[in-house]
């Protein structure tokens, strides 16, 4: 059986025997709150990183993050794709609660329910600065869902799906300013760091949202060079890798910014995937890579579309770095995490789908056990297509089924003239209604402890426990289905 060649922990097992609750006391947090720098990027796999086994790529910046940080090797996306994931970090709850189903922004189907609580209103509300540079993909045309009325008070990015890196057109506090020839990923880390540089004496919350590597497949030439003329990629591979390294000097110019003003110490930076690889041909590029053994892309609810790299540096709260943690996070824990790291408290008649595991990052115990759900299809969700859930070291996995997951071609349209041209309101016409297929794929049982790569099948060998996890399953997507909110909420 293949193994994965970094992500996995170090023992392969998650140790549930000490489990951590909310109401643990963990490490008092340092006497001046910390600032947070959570920084996402864009369909980047554990292949992409040498720091988690790939040495063919050049990601130094990271690597040495990771080595002054902790690696979090069982850490999860909230979806398979961009928006739902989204809004799941923004939240701590899962996309479908919020609204944010699909990353369709012509129809609305990326936009955060109005009544959702963000990262943004609660670090503001505690007297944080707040800021979000880059790719926002929760709301695209209406000024209610712009991330200045969403808790952030400086805002420089695009609100849609995705970007041309050369052709952009930047949205700085609601003025739309065009491009300047700039490489995007350049502009996205000089503005962080003029953020940072900004308010360095008052704490602050920073989200960095890096589009790359997301297509289109662009990049300075001395970026590509290098990789082209090691002869061993495609060259779509060799283009993403050469966005990564390009990105990574953005991510070294948002730490220089805290080093130059001595915040290092206490400030927490967190680094982390909206969801893994894109995999398949794309524009006419190949762009199948290796992804750690996983299996699975994005898109998918097998490990190589959920399970995504992450490492958290706070040398005042979580002490010296360079360490592997293996068990399991989910993008919903990171919301009553970093509030907790600041002292700020949750959100009030608000039900969490995350868990604080403050005192985890810490060393200080494991998390609470509770079952972690995915699930995503094209326009409106269906139980039975591409969905999973976790139990401890045991995943079940209902696959995809192609009815579902197809995109009109209008929609595929409207999605591209979004980007170039002015568009004023989103499609409002009913959207497209799957026809399930008469015969839905079999579920499948895989353990991860033993087989986190997902090849075998143990559905046949364990029906009570397959059958115990499908209703769960079931039960999860109806409670959360019937508390979505609905395009304008």
């Amino acid at each position: 059986m293949p193994q994965p060649s970094g992500p996995p922990p170090a023992d392969g097992h998650t140790n549930y025997l000490a489990p951590a609750s909310d109401k643990d006391t963990a490490k008092s947090p340092p006497a001046a709150r910390p600032n947070v720098v959570v920084i996402l990027v864009d369909d980047m796999g554990y292949g992409d990183f040498g720091a988690f086994g790939n040495p063919d790529v050049e990601t130094p910046a990271l690597d040495h993050l990771a080595s002054e940080g902790l690696r979090l090797t069982q850490h999860y996306a909230g979806s398979a794709v961009c928006a739902p994931s989204r809004a799941a970090l923004m939240t701590g709850r899962y996309p479908h609660r919020t609204g944010a189903i699909d990353t369709l922004e012509g129809r609305g189907l990326d936009r955060l329910g109005l009544s959702e609580m963000t990262l943004g209103d609660l670090f503001k509300g505690a007297g944080y600065a707040t800021g979000l540079i880059g790719k926002w993909h929760l709301g695209a045309l209406d000024p209610r869902y712009h991330p200045n009325a969403r808790g952030f008070d400086e805002f420089a990015g695009f609100r849609g799906g995705w970007s041309d890196y050369y052709q952009w057109r930047l949205d700085r506090n609601g003025t739309l300013a065009h491009s300047d020839g700039r490489y995007l990923t350049d502009v996205f880390a000089d503005e962080a760091a003029a953020f940072i540089d900004r308010h360095a004496k008052a704490p602050f919350f920073l989200h960095v949202t890096f589009n790359a590597p997301h297509f289109p497949l662009q990049v300075p030439d001395d970026e590509l060079a290098p990789f082209l003329e090691k002869g061993q990629f495609s060259e779509g591979v060799c283009r993403i890798y050469a966005m990564n390294r390009r990105m990574d000097r953005g991510v070294e110019r948002i730490l220089d910014a805290l080093r130059r003003h001595g915040l290092e110490e206490n400030t927490l930076v967190l680094f982390t995937s909206d969801n893994g690889p894109q995999f398949g041909r794309h524009d006419g590029f190949d762009l199948d890579r290796h992804n750690g053994h996983f299996n699975g892309s994005k898109g998918t609810v097998y490990e190589g579309g959920i399970r995504v790299p992450a490492m958290v540096r706070w040398p005042a709260g979580l002490g010296a770095g360079g360490a592997e943690l293996g068990e399991l996070i989910h993008f919903t824990d990171w919301l009553p995490t970093l509030t907790a790291a600041a002292g700020i408290a949750p959100p009030e008649d608000v039900a969490l789908d995350g868990q604080n595991v403050l005192r985890v990052l810490q060393g200080e115990g494991a998390p609470a056990p509770q079952p972690r759900f995915w699930q995503w299809n094209r326009y409106t969700p269906v139980a039975s297509c591409n969905a999973a859930m976790r139990d401890g070291p045991w995943k079940l996995l209902r696959p995809a089924f192609p009815e579902a997951m197809q995109v009109a071609a209008d929609d595929r349209e409207l999605d591209r003239r979004l980007k170039y041209e002015d568009v004023d309101d989103i499609n409002h016409d009913p959207w497209p209604v799957a026809e399930l297929p008469d015969a839905l794929p079999a579920p499948l049982l895989f353990n991860l402890d033993e087989d986190p790569c997902e090849q075998h099948d143990l559905a046949d060998i364990e029906p009570d426990r397959l059958a115990r996890m499908q209703r769960e399953l079931d039960r999860w997507f109806e409670a959360v289905e019937c508390g979505r909110a609905r395009i304008g909420d």
